[in-house]
């Protein structure tokens, strides 16, 4: 393997960690040598994800349970990250979430309209939190004069969706946010990247109710789901030596869903 992708002895960070494309993220960075504070809300999932993982690669693995949505809770697991694996190397802003509910009713269908409450949810998620950990993430990579951060967005930045306007409002805040701070910040020897992912389902959390139906199959060129781990592999090649001229780009990993 070049050396340019030897990430072994590296630290990385990554938010909403404790299921689907994060974990899937943890664990190829992990496999690969990497030491990992995985956040999550709530012990739910992360705290056996930090676990599993550990277990599977010798890597050290440090759940972190913290509301990334706020200051407090995004400068405490960079923090916390530093204090306890002595350094940071990579930062994984993979929080996300949505809520299926138009912006207004529509005059055929049944069904709510999003609230105020969770059109603020939807956006901190989902655009704060990536804005929050890379500012406390920031403080230090400018320091150093390095560091690696990968920004998860979504597919539906380039094809829309419905039902999905905030979620995909705040998803594309993520692609203009990760081209203005990759700018700001190249001078210093910083990239910031970001993966727009397609389905992704966690077939591990969610086993046979994760199985897309054939109609939702047949809008992908390639024909089947992804796998999490995919997307990890991406982010190893953002995460290493080999992505060091590359920045502010947004790469669609959605078998051929946007094209």
């Amino acid at each position: 393997m070049p050396k340019e992708y030897d990430v072994t002895g590296r630290v990385a960070l990554i938010t909403g960690a404790g299921r689907g494309i994060g974990r899937g993220i943890a664990e190829v960075l992990a496999e690969a040598g990497v030491d990992i504070g995985l956040n999550a809300l709530t012990d739910r999932y992360v705290v056996k994800a930090a676990e599993e993982i550990a277990s599977a690669t010798g890597r050290k693995v440090l759940p972190l349970l913290a509301d990334v949505t706020t200051t407090q809770g995004a400068e405490y697991v960079v923090d916390t990250v530093l204090k306890e694996l002595g350094r940071l190397d990579i930062l994984v802003n993979c929080l996300g979430d949505a809520i299926r509910h138009p912006l207004v009713k529509l005059p055929d269908k049944d069904g709510e309209t999003i609230s105020d409450e969770e059109l603020k949810r939807i956006i901190d998620i989902n655009m704060t939190a990536t804005i929050l950990c890379t500012r406390a993430a920031g403080k230090y990579f400018l320091e150093r004069r390095q560091g690696k951060i990968i920004n998860i967005s979504s597919v539906t930045v380039f094809r829309g969706g419905g039902d999905l306007v905030v979620y995909t409002l705040a998803k594309a805040a993520v692609v203009g946010f990760t081209r203005a701070q990759a700018l700001e910040w190249a001078p210093y020897n910083i990239q910031i990247n970001c993966i727009a992912p397609g389905l992704f389902p966690d077939v591990r959390t969610y086993g046979e109710r994760a199985r897309l139906p054939e109609a939702v199959l047949r809008r992908i060129p390639l024909g089947r789901a992804g796998l999490v781990k995919e997307v990890g592999l991406l982010a190893l090649y953002l995460a290493s030596s080999a992505s060091d001229y590359m920045t502010g780009q947004t790469i669609c990993l959605d078998g051929g869903m946007s094209l």
